[in-house]
């Protein structure tokens, strides 16, 4: 087994030169992972540099045969394979699965030596493949537990990636639209062409072009996830409207109003089922060190601001924000639950089925994996026990294996659903697969 240095390899050596001056070193977490997690993370001082910390895990895809480690007492098994650049799942009520086949559209990445390691960053890790910008249906018609029939159901779209059906409306959150197609209950194929229903923050930036959508339980609203178009305001605020926020939108309309801001960017949706509050996970800001700032899961209050740009976890200033806004800050959120520092969580889905009766009522998240701690976080599926509709304990792991002993990335865990069956469905964008989870060895132990 070869040890991969976290101050070597991935810019290639003139770069790593570069990158080295400008740091003056190699920064590392001090903090212990239990401190960053959980209602009441560890927040130190922050750590300032020029360029950020870098420790991508280089993007491998995985070997014939291997699959990621199942948790106790669950069972693993390839669902598909061979997609290309799987986002985001939905479950349709029929049983069948959509996968977005979806990546960044075209856009500005900045200029500049961050530009330039960012694009460098986005490449190591897998994520600059061009984007299929289609809707793949998976169908298990004998109920093995992997789909034996994929159909493209929809295709020419641009950069989709949230669903949402209702009634016999398919919603469809492109990276700039709501767009809708009428749906017949076990169709392969939509040939109709898209209806606008709304537009979203687009544009030549489009920072954070993931559109999270989820309905409302009786259709009426369509809410959606709009990321930040930067860091932190480094773009200047006027391209921030209607971003780092969860979009309310009227699908009879297409008006939309601001449900709750000041979340830099949330990706996964779903509704807690004891409670019916609206949850959402939440990648937090870049450039302050290993140890900060904390990702996290929190429920979303109505009118509510958790803080972005101009503090995080509740009042506590990012003084590179300039002008400060005070007044702001003073009235910031705090969110529920950290899940640790950079994990970047995407997936979210509540466990509200029968199969894994040891998962309900708990949050399902999957941890797309670091670009800039060292040592690497994230990079599995992790599930956080609720009782009374809140966090009630520490996170544990449902799906890892996703890094080697390299330090490489055989995985990458996006979208996560819960199938027809109540099994668990799991987007791999690097490997390029739809994983499920169902009950193995052990599993009524627990």
């Amino acid at each position: 087994m070869t040890t991969r240095s976290p101050c070597t390899g991935w810019l290639g050596r003139v770069a790593m030169a570069l990158t080295i001056v400008v740091l003056g070193g190699c920064e590392t977490a001090g903090l212990a992972t239990r401190q960053s997690v959980g209602p009441d993370p560890v927040l130190p001082p922050p750590e300032h540099s020029l360029v950020p910390t870098v420790d991508i895990a280089p993007a491998k895809g995985w070997p014939d045969g291997a699959t990621p480690t199942p948790g106790a007492g669950l069972a693993v098994n390839a669902f598909a394979t061979g997609l290309d650049h799987p986002r985001w799942l939905y479950v349709l009520p029929n049983g069948d699965v959509l996968v977005a086949e979806t990546n960044a559209p075209p856009k500005d990445a900045g200029g500049g030596l961050k530009g330039w390691i960012m694009g460098l960053v986005m490449a190591r890790a897998g994520a600059a493949v061009p984007s299929a910008n289609r809707i793949t249906l998976l169908r298990d018609g004998n109920g093995d537990g992997a789909a034996e029939q994929r159909s493209v159901l929809l295709d020419e779209l641009n950069s989709p990636f949230g669903m949402a059906l209702v009634g016999d409306t398919l919603y469809v959150a492109n990276a700039d639209a709501v767009v809708s197609f009428p749906y017949r209950p076990g169709q392969l194929r939509i040939d109709a062409a898209p209806t606008p229903v709304a537009a979203l923050p687009g544009g030549p930036i489009n920072h954070h072009w993931t559109k999270s959508l989820l309905a409302s339980p009786d259709g009426s609203r369509l809410y959606v996830g709009v990321g930040s178009n930067s860091n932190v305001g480094d773009n200047g605020m006027a391209a921030e409207v209607d971003r780092a926020a969860i979009l309310e939108v009227d699908p009879a309309s297409g008006d939309t109003r601001v449900f709750a801001s000041g979340l830099r960017n949330p990706v996964g949706l779903d509704w807690n089922p004891a409670t019916g509050a609206l949850w959402t996970v939440v990648n937090e800001r870049d450039e302050l060190g290993s140890d900060l700032v904390p990702d996290y899961l929190t429920s979303v209050r109505e009118g509510a601001f958790y803080g972005w740009p101009y503090s995080y976890w509740g009042g506590h200033v990012d003084e590179r924000v300039q002008p400060p806004r005070p007044d702001l800050a003073a009235r910031a959120i705090a969110p529920d639950y950290a899940l640790g520092n950079h994990v970047a969580p995407l997936g979210l889905a509540f466990y509200d089925a029968a199969l894994l009766p040891r998962l309900h009522g708990g949050a399902i998240i999957a941890e797309h994996g670091s670009w800039n701690r060292r040592p690497p976080s994230g990079y599995k599926v992790v599930f956080v026990p609720f009782a009374d509709g809140a966090p009630s304990g520490p996170p544990r792991d449902l799906l890892a294996g996703f890094l080697d002993a390299d330090g490489n990335a055989r995985g990458r865990p996006v979208g996560v659903a819960i199938a027809a069956d109540g099994a668990v469905l799991v987007a791999d964008d690097v490997g390029n697969a739809v994983w499920r989870l169902a009950p193995g060895a052990g599993a009524g132990a627990r």
